[in-house]
């Protein structure tokens, strides 16, 4: 009761938001970006206080600026930044698609649907509410579905409802699921309906959790798609790409994703996989598992900038790779904003760019096209390649970057693609004309059918196991553990547990207890920090066993993955 009352300043009653279905898009200055020009920010599964805290401030920032900003967390666990909300939902774990399927339908039968826009600019609408009102029809439903007091859920509805500039940014609570795909649809499906895209202030919005990840995907860093956004599964973009390169060949079929690519090695199906910047026995879902399949590969190769971690143990041919503070050359942040980076430490003994260690492999194997004098050549090759972007209807464009002197290269401002050839400054942000890049110009409804998580609590394992960041460490520690300061944050591993839970099983605070599910299980200190709901654990995913013998969180995380994006349920 204390938070909803605390709230009730939140949004206008649904009786009074009525007025302002036909809402106009203000006036906003034009050196605000969207974040700081939205009225409402909606955080979905996002720990950002912790786990992005220059957006967190740059937040904060904006509600000094404009106190009408409201916040609104979704989050099982009542974190720092629920904390720090106007409202907090503390959703059952697994059950976002129903939380925004009720929001649809609601929506659509409250007259709040920007029937012009969808008319106009999108397909599948139908289909998308007819999935939706399945499951949830009214904020009650929605509601008991999703564990919640149905006050706080009515507040939620109403003030996305009366709020023109809405921005609802998900991160890895969402993506990491067996439903991921599902859950960021049903967000989008939510804007599309009301109009909310395009414009200022407005729109879904990834909040990733790995720095240039937008640089990644646009230079194909998957095995499901080719570089500049273009499909794998079109042959016309496989073409293409392979002209483009000159290349003898191009792959067809895409390649396995991260959890079937060490289901596959463990299998004796791949004999060999090259591992760069990243920790896989930690990180990965079922970790024993991952550990086996590496001791059974016959040629593990692993780049690293450092000299020791668990998967560098089993490494048979180990690469040292330059560090961050020692790498040149570009990354994308996720509003598309292009930064040159510059190395300010020289790479120490014999330490290479990963860019130089694989173009040497390569042309050692006797290929060609990898001989690139450094990274204003790849970045060329990268800007002259998003045309073909531009021929087949995406947005990315870099066209305008390609053909740099050395000299431009290196002085290079920050630039946000698009950025057309021969055009000063592109016309309008992306879909503020409501074309979208689809074969006809229509944004997609996806109809997203509610599914809990694949794996439910049961009588021999009745606690769902929540995984997640803490404010001071990256990863798997592998240099931010390093760091005796970051290190006094949270100095060991552990496992926060409600206060019911641990009256059950004789467990008392400051123990330590080995955490079991059917896959594995992990060493953990017992914390009652008030943050998660009964039935809940919470474990960070950070300790590897460099630092804390037998704390993988890991090794208990089920390997079920999302079937469209390959995300496991973290």
């Amino acid at each position: 009761t204390a938070n909803i009352d605390t709230n009730s300043r939140l949004c206008m009653s649904s009786a009074v938001s009525g007025h302002l279905r036909a809402f106009g898009e203000d006036v906003v200055p034009v050196d605000y970006a969207d974040l700081e020009s939205c009225d409402l920010l909606v955080l979905v599964g996002s720990n950002l206080a912790w786990c992005h805290p220059v957006l967190m401030q740059r937040v904060q920032a904006a509600r000094e600026r404009r106190p009408q900003l409201r916040i609104v967390v979704i989050d099982p666990r009542r974190t720092p930044t629920a904390q720090m909300a106007d409202l907090h939902l503390p959703l059952r774990s697994g059950t976002d698609v129903l939380l925004f399927n009720g929001l649809l339908s609601w929506l659509d039968a409250q007259g709040y649907t920007d029937e012009a826009y969808v008319t106009t600019h999108t397909s599948g609408a139908q289909q998308a509410l007819q999935a939706a009102r399945a499951a949830s029809t009214d904020a009650l439903a929605t509601a008991q579905a999703c564990g919640l007091e149905p006050a706080l859920v009515q507040q939620f509805f109403d003030c996305f409802a009366a709020t023109g500039r809405v921005i609802t940014a998900f991160s890895q609570g969402v993506n990491q699921s067996s439903a991921g795909v599902d859950k960021v649809n049903s967000i989008i499906n939510c804007h599309l309906l009301t109009g909310r895209i395009g414009r200022a202030g407005m729109g879904p919005f990834s909040i990733t959790g790995q720095p240039n990840a937008m640089g990644g995907r646009e230079v194909g860093g998957l095995s499901t798609q080719l570089a500049a956004h273009l499909a794998l599964e079109d042959e016309a973009h496989r073409h293409a790409v392979q002209e483009f390169w000159n290349s003898p060949r191009i792959a067809d079929q895409p390649g396995p994703k991260a959890v079937d690519l060490f289901d596959a090695i463990d299998e004796g199906r791949i004999k060999a996989v090259w591992i760069m910047a990243t920790n896989p026995v930690v990180s990965l879902p079922d970790a024993d598992r991952v550990k086996r399949a590496l001791s059974r590969c016959p040629l593990v190769i692993v780049s690293d900038c450092v000299d020791r971690n668990d998967t560098l143990s089993f490494a048979h041919i180990k690469l040292p790779a330059a560090g961050w503070a020692e790498k040149d050359g570009t990354v994308t942040n996720s509003d598309r904003h292009v930064s040159r980076q510059r190395a300010f430490q020289p790479a120490p003994g014999l330490a290479r760019p990963d860019w130089w260690i694989i173009s040497a492999v390569t042309r050692r194997m006797g290929f060609t096209g990898f001989d690139f004098r450094g990274p204003a050549d790849i970045f060329d090759e990268h800007a002259r390649l998003s045309a073909l972007s531009v021929r087949f209807g995406k947005r990315f464009d870099l066209t305008g970057l390609a053909g740099l002197s050395e000299a431009d290269y290196a002085g290079l401002s920050p630039q946000q693609w698009p950025v057309p050839a021969g055009v000063a400054r592109p016309a309008s942000r992306p879909f503020a004309d409501g074309c979208f890049s689809t074969t006809d110009g229509r944004a997609r409804f996806v109809a997203t059918p509610a599914r809990l998580p694949r794996h439910a609590a049961t009588a021999e394992f009745p606690l769902v196991l929540n995984t997640g960041r803490i404010r001071d460490q990256w990863h798997t520690m592998t240099r931010t553990g390093c760091a005796p300061q970051l290190n006094a944050h949270e100095s060991e591993p552990f496992v926060d547990a409600h206060a019911h839970d641990l009256q059950a099983v004789g467990i008392a605070v400051g123990e330590i207890v080995r955490v079991v599910t059917r896959w594995g299980s992990a060493l953990a200190r017992v914390r009652g920090s008030g943050e998660v709901p009964a039935g809940m654990l919470f474990m960070p995913i950070h300790w590897s066993e460099q630092f804390a013998h037998e704390s993988r969180v890991g090794a208990a995380v089920n390997p079920v993955v999302d079937p469209v994006s390959g995300e496991p349920e973290f």
